[in-house]
C-alpha cells in the first residue's frame, strides 16, 4: 500500500527521502519499532527538561519580584531623603524612645517630639515612633488609675528621711568578735530568765544585763560619762518600750507560763534593746 510517499508492508515500510544526486531515494525501515526502552527514555528526559525549565522560570519570576520590591522602596528613601529610626523594630516602648521607666510626662513628651522632628520624613519611623509614645502613655495613665505601692521606692524614702538619717548616724557597726562576745552574753541572759523564773521575777538577770551594758559600751568608747548616759538611757528606754509593747502589741505567748510570764517577756525584749546599744551605739 502506498499513502504519500510511504510504501508499507507488514514487515517493513519504504520511506522516500529526497537526496541530492538521486533524487527521491526508499529507505527501508522496520514497520514495527523493535523496542520501546527508546521512547520511554526519550519521555522520561523530555518530563526532567520541563521540570527543570519550570524551577528556572520560578527562580527567575521570584528573584525579579523582589528586585522590584526593593528598588521600589529604595525609590520612596530616595525620594524623601529621610534617614530611617534605628530603633524601629525595638519592642520596649522605653528603650524605642530611649528613656527611663521613671521619666515623667514631659521627658516623654520632649523625647517624641525630638525623634518625630529628626525622622519626620520617614514614614515608618514616624509610626513606630508613635506607637511607642502612645503605649507608653497608656501605661502611664493605667498606673495612675491603679496606683501600686512600690516597697522599694518606700524603703528608700524613709531611709533618705533627716529623722532616720539622724538616728542612724549614731550607730556603728564594730568588729565580729565584740559582736559575738555581746551575743553570747546576752543570749545566756536570756536562756536563764527563760528557764528560772523566780516568784520575785527576773530582778537578778535584769540587773546582770545592765552591768553588762555599761562594761561594754565603756569597752568600745573608752568614755565613762558617754558609758553612764547611754548605759542608764539605754536600760530605761528599753524597760518602758518593751511595758509598752507586751501591754499593747505582743498578744500573750502560750509557751511562757506563769504568775511571772509578763515580767518575763519584757526582760526578754529589755535585752534585745540593750544588745543593740551595747553593741551598735557610738
Amino acid at each position: 500500500m502506498s499513502v504519500s510517499g510511504l510504501i508499507a508492508s507488514p514487515s517493513r515500510c519504504c520511506l522516500r527521502l529526497p537526496d541530492c544526486n538521486q533524487g527521491l531515494v526508499c529507505r527501508q525501515v522496520p514497520s514495527t519499532p523493535i523496542a520501546s526502552k527508546p521512547k520511554a527514555k526519550f519521555g522520561k528526559l523530555h518530563l526532567e527538561r520541563l521540570t527543570v525549565s519550570f524551577r528556572r522560570w520560578k527562580m527567575q519570576k521570584t528573584h525579579l519580584i523582589k528586585c522590584a520590591m526593593d528598588a521600589s522602596y529604595g525609590d520612596m528613601a530616595s525620594e524623601s531623603g529621610a534617614a530611617m529610626f534605628p530603633r524601629i523594630n525595638v519592642r520596649d516602648p522605653y528603650k524605642r524612645l530611649g528613656i527611663s521607666r521613671e521619666a515623667s510626662e514631659d521627658e516623654i513628651q520632649a523625647a517624641r517630639n525630638f525623634l518625630i522632628s529628626k525622622y519626620g520624613g520617614h514614614k515608618p519611623s514616624v509610626d513606630a515612633i508613635e506607637a511607642a509614645h502612645d503605649k507608653i502613655i497608656m501605661q502611664k495613665f493605667y498606673e495612675r488609675k491603679n496606683p501600686k505601692i512600690d516597697i522599694k521606692k518606700k524603703v528608700r524614702e524613709v531611709k533618705q528621711s533627716r529623722v532616720v538619717q539622724a538616728v542612724t548616724s549614731r550607730f556603728q557597726t564594730p568588729a565580729t568578735k565584740f559582736i559575738v562576745k555581746t551575743s553570747i552574753a546576752f543570749i545566756v541572759l536570756g536562756v536563764l530568765t527563760v528557764l528560772f523564773p523566780t516568784e520575785e521575777g527576773p530582778t537578778l538577770q535584769v540587773a546582770i544585763s545592765l552591768i553588762a551594758t555599761f562594761y561594754f559600751i565603756h569597752d568600745r568608747l573608752k568614755s565613762k560619762i558617754r558609758t553612764l548616759l547611754y548605759g542608764a538611757g539605754a536600760f530605761i528606754f528599753s524597760w518602758f518600750l518593751g511595758t509598752f509593747l507586751m501591754v499593747s502589741v505582743i498578744p500573750p505567748i502560750p509557751i511562757l507560763k506563769g504568775p511571772r510570764s509578763f515580767e518575763v517577756l519584757t526582760s526578754l525584749i529589755t535585752y534585745v534593746l540593750l544588745w543593740v546599744s551595747s553593741t551598735y551605739l557610738k
